[in-house]
């Protein structure tokens, strides 16, 4: 029989202390540090000042022992002294009286020097590191501060379920999912979603595979990042030991969590400067990990073979474009309103013809739709596949004579209206049917035959299931369709931002990550990111550039996002659109001037010529001014050119307010 599973390393991770600290510190065994960098002595100005100070001790010493400075510091023994001691007729006494006087004037010179001369500095720097014995192993806590015990369960009165979860914590059967997944439903129990003894009879019957996924799986088959599910985090990185980072959070490990992506990141770096492999796929399975622990719902958008994780690491995988796709895309996103619809539909299909400038929209492609979409589904319950919809918005006779006999004959005169008005509007100046009819062309192509299907045939999926803890993954066909690709991403992200608003148990983090958002940015889709902070949802978006945004758009989407990432290798005009919403702080500036000195005497003359041949230079003083000034926290020349390769600069706001400023990180720390 194999050896029962041990417990140990669970234990001891759930044991772990992790610490307050500001947003975006790897909590997980973080020790803090403060937050002002202490003043530390150059180690040769050390080193030189407690050697100087050692010897000043030492020729004191000699002097005062060879008489050279006089017996005036002998008094105090002469004094406390009797006299019949003074006359020698003792020698073992005069021995431990004299000589203990003079270690005790030894000593008290040394303790002087040794303060002057920092030299318990010296030994905290350079000689306890030499016997600095390991760390001891970490002793189990007390039975009511162990979080292995489950005592908040014990508390609430499921002391049977507590003692199932600990031994099963015991014995290497649970896992940090589990924790985290079982940690998810008692937080139900809590709030009256669910009852307590429905908890506790299946904690009771399952133990550490209680309240499962409906996927059944209880952890990814792969982890490629290191995650910490207690605190939510994910790590991505090492805060870099720079100047130009807080003190607090040089050397600090760097990682994300909900709380930071529910204020939306925005990555911006060319491609190999780490986008995909160092903060897309961490992201993306950390949202699976959390999705498996009932606590998100996370889609995952990039083009086909983008490496964002395992097919297995997702319940549902939409391979738009592939004929061996198991599930397809749900064109209208589950609507059954037709204005809903449209609206969603026109963001996708016309959302970057709009005007760039914050105010505008689609409205006119909107109501184009929804005079064709409400008609179509009054009369066949459903809305238009993509070749009928391309043949009402090119405003072919057949179709819509079809149409029109069809509403007569349901007696639906107000939609024959809508009808009326669609007709009179084609042809006629200003028309977008045209437009949203050749936009709609490049999804009725053969590649997409089988895709987008409303007759019920196929298995549409549709972003109204984030209602429930979903891993998808949605794969582009980038390569000979990336005019379709980017409009099915806008139609992704305004189906994502409509169907979160609308959610209701907000509890559970919804996130969209979409891996190169090029012409995905529209005056809509800012709106709708500005909105997703308190709809519980968040999203991370990726571009290569910011030339891929309308320019009039740049600065409302870097104010939007609450989480701004400027990876390696960005070019001057990007960097200063960073630049700009970082903005500037104040800080202490030193001028440091060097003002030749003028010799008037004969013996000064001399002097300084000998000074100059020795050092081939002319003696000057130096004069230092310090001044507080306000200067850009990074200046594009510095995000352009003084990022190392494999780093990035990063900003990052939680959903309660708090903030970090923008620090340099190592991706590949």
């Amino acid at each position: 029989m194999p050896p029962l599973p041990d417990g140990s390393a669970f234990l001891s991770w759930l044991r772990t202390p992790r610490p307050g600290s500001p947003p975006g510190i790897w909590r997980f065994g973080h020790r803090p540090r403060p937050e002002e960098e202490p003043e530390e002595t150059p180690t040769r100005q050390l080193l030189s000042g407690a050697l100087i100070a050692f010897l000043v001790g030492w020729l004191f010493w000699s002097l005062l022992r060879n008489g050279y400075l006089g017996r005036w510091w002998g008094v105090p023994l002469f004094l406390l002294t009797p006299d019949s001691w003074h006359a020698g007729e003792n020698e073992t006494r005069d021995l431990i009286v004299y000589e203990g006087y003079n270690l005790l004037v030894g000593l008290g010179i040394m303790a002087v020097v040794g303060r002057l001369g920092r030299w318990g500095e010296v030994w905290r720097r350079f000689v306890v590191p030499l016997y600095r014995r390991p760390q001891p192993q970490q002793a189990a806590p007390e039975p009511e501060d162990d979080p292995a015990q489950w005592n908040h369960l014990r508390a609430a009165g499921a002391h049977a379920a507590a003692d199932r979860l600990a031994a099963e914590a015991r014995s290497g059967l649970m896992r940090d999912v589990d924790h985290s997944r079982i940690s998810r439903a008692w937080e139900g129990v809590r709030n009256g979603r669910h009852a307590l003894s429905t908890f506790t009879d299946e904690v009771l019957k399952d133990g550490a595979a209680a309240c499962p996924h409906p996927s059944g799986a209880r952890d990814l088959p792969v982890r490629q990042a290191r995650h910490d599910l207690l605190t939510g985090q994910v790590r991505i990185g090492r805060n870099a030991d720079d100047p130009r980072n807080p003190y607090a959070y040089r050397g600090t490990g760097l990682a994300l969590s909900p709380e930071l992506l529910g204020t939306s990141l925005l990555a911006v770096g060319p491609a190999g400067s780490g986008k995909t492999g160092a903060l897309v796929r961490p992201l993306a399975e950390s949202l699976c990990l959390h999705a498996l622990a009932g606590r998100a719902a996370v889609v995952v958008v990039g083009p086909a073979g983008a490496g964002l994780g395992p097919d297995d690491a997702y319940d549902v995988v939409v391979r738009i474009g592939d004929p061996q796709s198991v599930y397809d895309l749900d064109l209208y996103g589950g609507a059954t309103d037709p204005d809903e619809a449209a609206l969603v539909l026109a963001e996708a299909l016309a959302g970057d013809l709009t005007d760039p400038h914050p105010g505008s929209d689609s409205r006119r492609s909107t109501t184009v739709l929804a005079q064709l979409l409400g008609p179509f589904r009054a009369v066949h319950g459903r809305f238009p596949s993509v070749p009928e919809l391309r043949g009402l918005l090119d405003g072919a006779p057949g179709p819509l004579a079809a149409l029109r006999q069809a509403l007569r004959d349901a007696g639906q005169e107000a939609l024959l209206r809508e009808l009326d008005a669609r007709e009179r509007q084609l042809g006629q100046p200003g028309d977008v049917g045209g437009t949203l009819a050749d936009r709609v062309a490049l999804l009725d192509r053969p590649a997409f035959a089988s895709f987008f299907d409303t007759s019920g045939q196929s298995r549409p999926f549709s972003l109204k299931a984030l209602d429930h803890p979903v891993r998808v993954r949605i794969d582009l066909p980038e390569r000979g369709h990336a005019d379709a690709s980017r409009m099915l991403a806008r139609l992704v992200l305004a189906q994502f931002t409509a169907s979160v608003a609308t959610r209701r148990d907000r509890s559970l983090f919804a996130c969209l990550v979409l891996d190169d958002a090029a012409g995905v940015v529209t005056p809509e889709a800012v709106r709708g990111i500005q909105r997703l902070r308190s709809a519980g949802a968040g999203l991370v978006l990726t571009l290569r550039t910011l030339d891929d945004v309308p320019r009039p758009l740049r600065g409302p989407l870097l104010g939007a996002t609450g989480c701004r990432v400027a990876l390696s290798g960005l070019t001057p005009w990007d960097g200063q659109d960073f630049a700009e919403v970082w903005g500037k702080e104040w800080t202490e500036a030193r001028d440091v001037t060097d003002r030749q000195i003028i010799a008037e005497t004969p013996a000064g003359k001399v002097v300084h010529g000998i000074r100059r041949v020795i050092t081939g230079k002319a003696p000057t003083a130096r004069a230092v001014t310090v001044r507080q000034v306000e200067r850009e926290r990074w200046s594009a020349s510095e995000l352009a050119h003084g990022v190392p390769a494999g780093h990035a600069v990063l900003s990052l706001t939680t959903v309660t307010g708090e903030h970090a400023p923008p620090l340099l990180v190592d991706l590949r720390g």
